[in-house]
């Protein structure tokens, strides 16, 4: 009977220690998950800026193709016909490679890309610049545009907001322009992806289908939003012209970067995808900066 009872309390004690021992695994386990769930908050660093000769930074685009980041200038009066806008153009690293590649734009904001022609947005017209020649190619006059702001294209056609009318334009190869949105008040950032198209205005960020146009909600925190980088179909960073920029990931949202303290705004930001790099216009401070995505 003694030695049985020894049997079991040996086996209890051999249990016991067991469940110990996974007990202390398992809340190492735990706390390494918990590391690692941290580890991969998203976050954006600054990693350059340039000096504060980009007058009126209001846009960026990086053009994969020749490795090139253009920067819309001359915003010191955003609606007026003044002459001083121009087309800057940076390296990766922040480096300048051409201060004014093209002048003799008024107040020049979004830049889309297409079948080798920069098209920019230039108060009531669109301008079309060849990317080789770097000269004005054609102006487009937009009849009753009040101000145009940023620019997309679907790789056919382009679309550009009006901000002050809440309307989205399109323009075909054909210079046939339509108005596809008429009721998006504040709307500014555009972005094409997986054949929708992507829009920040003062409800938030909707997504557009492109046969009838009719709209849906994603996100109701970020209002009033300036420049859209689409990461996913469900993971977004969006700018706040004030100086704010914003991780969203489906009806959330996350502040990343806020520079209104130092009256640095962010306007409509780029994004280089193989080095993670958000591109920010700085339109006031007349820099640019890159902030280094990390954690996403």
């Amino acid at each position: 009977m003694k030695k049985t009872t020894n049997r079991v309390f040996s086996f209890l004690t051999f249990t016991v220690c067991i469940a110990v021992l996974v007990s202390c695994n398992n809340a190492n386990q735990n706390e390494d998950n918990a590391e690692a769930v941290q580890d991969t908050v998203a976050s954006l660093t600054q990693v350059w800026k340039t000096d504060s000769t980009f007058t009126g930074s209001e846009s960026t685009l990086y053009n994969p193709d020749n490795q090139t980041i253009y920067v819309s200038c001359g915003n010191t009066d955003a609606s007026a016909k003044d002459g001083d806008g121009f087309i800057a153009l940076l390296n990766t690293d922040g480096s300048v490679k051409n201060m004014e590649w093209v002048t003799g734009l008024n107040a020049p904001k979004g830049m889309a890309i297409l079948n080798g022609k920069l098209y920019v947005t230039d108060i009531d017209e669109v301008k079309i610049i060849d990317l080789e020649t770097a000269s004005i190619e054609k102006t487009i006059p937009v009849e009753g545009a009040k101000f145009l702001n940023d620019l997309a294209s679907d790789g056919t056609n382009v679309y550009f907001s009006d901000s002050q009318s809440g309307i989205v334009y399109s323009l075909n190869q054909a210079g046939s322009i339509n108005a596809v949105i008429n009721d998006a008040e504040g709307i500014n950032g555009l972005e094409f992806y997986q054949e929708n198209l992507y829009t920040l205005d003062n409800a938030g960020l909707k997504k557009y289908d492109t046969t009838e146009f009719k709209s849906s909600l994603l996100n109701s925190e970020v209002t009033g939003g300036d420049g859209l980088v689409i990461l996913n179909d469900s993971t977004f960073i969006a700018s706040r012209w004030a100086g704010e920029i914003y991780l969203i990931k489906g009806s959330g949202s996350t502040l990343l970067v806020d520079t209104k303290a130092e009256k640095s705004n962010t306007a409509d930001i780029g994004y280089i995808a193989d080095q993670n790099l958000v591109i920010v216009p700085t339109f006031m401070k007349n820099e640019v900066a890159a902030y280094k995505l990390s954690g996403e």
